[in-house]
């Protein structure tokens, strides 16, 4: 039986940097009370240069540094992003650019803050079944050009950043399962308005827009529940994950999850603080920090969940 394993990680954060104290300045706000709600602290803010598929390409050179492999060793290319480049070509395609190859298949996902599990799980079946070899898998998001800077109930939530992996095909087990949900009825708690030229209505403008308390709810709910069915999937014990990299969207929500999963704090990797809600980016920058300053050793059980607007969720079960 094939599986694929991590062989690389990487990551990449804008220049520029916005703290607390630098956001009170122009909205209506204070260092701690956007701390006491969210555990957020600073944020990195891409520039125009910093474009998804630039952040993705020096997350992806990092993550193929640490794989030992070069460009031309990838079969395939899987973008997870809601903030592409252009409405098309996709990101994937601009990404490929970046790196100089051409012919292999790339293309994007769209799932919000979920979108880098959901991707794992893509690039996971096409690896089990034979069909790939090796693979890049990218999560990306520049939030914060979608980001209403005025309105202090979201502009303190969200950062830019990429995150990759390089998946190869392996005989020893590495992800051992992924667990994907979706609920549409859910589709207002968290959403974009189009950015297509007549698509918004008049008073529409293309910045997001959160119900913070629906969010809050469902999010630990299903967190949970996905994550029990991981471990039951495998027929594992909460006792057997090493490491929870949960998607850092808001402390409380990290924190809810570690007390109803009987998870101590010193097990979960947690990076809001300092890099706030990064979307599709924050599960693989989390995880490239933890490997990349010892935190996580080969050998060790990750336990990977994420939920963004749709919504969306799901959960990866893997040994690094």
């Amino acid at each position: 039986m094939k599986y694929s394993r991590i062989l690389g990680t990487g990551s990449y954060l804008p220049k520029k940097v916005v703290t607390n104290e630098e956001l009170s300045k122009t909205v209506e706000t204070t260092d701690e009370w956007i701390v006491s709600r969210t555990g957020i602290r600073a944020r990195h803010v891409a520039n125009e240069e910093e474009t998804s598929s630039y952040m993705g390409y020096h997350a992806g050179l990092r993550a193929l540094e640490a794989a030992g492999l070069n460009a031309n060793d990838i079969d395939m290319i899987i973008v997870a992003t809601t903030t592409p480049d252009k409405g098309l070509p996709n990101t994937a395609c601009l990404l490929q650019d970046r790196l100089g190859i051409t012919g292999i298949p790339a293309f994007d996902i769209t799932v919000a803050c979920a979108g880098f599990v959901y991707a794992l799980s893509v690039a996971d079946q096409y690896i089990r079944t034979g069909m790939i070899k090796t693979i890049l898998v990218v999560g990306v998001d520049a939030l914060t050009a979608v980001t209403n800077w005025e309105d202090r109930s979201t502009c303190v939530l969200f950062g830019d950043g990429a995150g990759a992996v390089v998946l190869q095909a392996a005989e020893n087990p590495g992800i051992l399962s992924t667990h994907l949900h979706a609920d549409g009825r859910q589709k207002d708690s968290l959403y974009i308005p189009s950015w297509l030229p007549g698509q918004c209505k008049k008073d529409e403008v293309p910045y997001i827009s959160m119900d913070g308390r629906a969010v809050f709810r469902f999010a630990v709910k299903a967190l949970e529940e996905v994550v029990e069915e991981a471990l039951a999937a495998n027929q594992m014990s909460q006792s057997a994950i090493d490491w929870l990299i949960p998607h850092q969207a808001n402390l409380r929500i990290i924190t809810a999850l570690a007390e109803k999963l009987k998870l101590s704090l010193d097990k979960v990797v947690v990076t809001v603080d300092r890099h706030a809600n990064t979307s599709a980016a924050s599960v693989p920058m989390a995880l490239d920090e933890a490997v990349r300053d010892g935190r996580i050793q080969r050998g060790h059980t990750l336990l990977l969940d994420a939920i963004g607007g749709g919504f969306v969720w799901g959960a990866a079960l893997i040994v690094y």
